[in-house]
């Protein structure tokens, strides 16, 4: 059964978050808002929160998992990057975006797509979401949360914690989240390329 953590929106309660960090850093697997919608998401290095995603979701071994950094030291961590790219990407963060990049050492072979040895990378826009990441010190491992065969995200915590109950170890609510997933731009070919448009304006990139 999940734990339902009420957080407030605008000044999210540091003890609370403790304690999702905490589930976090024990291999739970969470319901979290952010800038575009809610997201599941784990610790980077859980095998079994991985695949609980995978199971949640149906995804196959392409689906490029988003790694959620507080800021852009995390980020450079993860992800190669150029300056002419990292000056890109740092006039459009924090932001309701995903940057498809080539991956580090530091990302495990499993998150990385197949062939492209890529890995998707956002910093968010969100207060709560910034608050988690900083009290767990280390970004989170995310995907949206669509469920298969649905062609919007679940919005309400209430209801994800109905439904996902017995899958989720807490649901983290702040109130309502937007229905768009982030906006997608793969940088691994050299320009932009856009994959998905979302809740990020695209204009910047096209």
């Amino acid at each position: 059964m999940a734990k339902y953590f009420d957080v407030h929106p605008d000044n999210p309660q540091r003890r609370t978050l403790g304690s999702v960090a905490e589930l976090i850093r024990s291999d739970g697997l969470i319901a979290y808002p952010t800038d575009s919608c809610f997201a599941l998401g784990c610790r980077i290095g859980s095998r079994d929160g991985v695949a609980r995603i995978r199971s949640i979701r149906q995804l196959d071994d392409r689906h490029h998992f988003t790694l959620v950094c507080r800021d852009f030291a995390q980020l450079g961590q993860l992800v190669q990057i150029d300056n002419d790219v990292f000056r890109t990407l740092k006039a459009a963060t924090p932001g309701s975006y995903t940057f498809i990049l080539p991956a580090t050492r530091e990302v495990p072979r499993q998150l990385q797509h197949p062939k492209k040895k890529t890995v998707g990378v956002r910093i968010p826009d969100h207060t709560v979401a910034q608050a988690l990441l900083d009290e767990l010190g280390e970004p989170i491992l995310s995907s949206t949360l669509l469920l298969p065969d649905e062609d919007e995200p679940l919005t309400q915590g209430w209801e994800i914690k109905e439904r996902l109950d017995h899958v989720l170890d807490a649901v983290v609510d702040s109130g309502d989240c937007g229905t768009e997933p982030t906006t997608v731009i793969d940088f691994s070919g050299g320009a932009p390329e856009i994959v998905r448009h979302g809740a990020g304006d695209p204009g910047r990139f096209e």
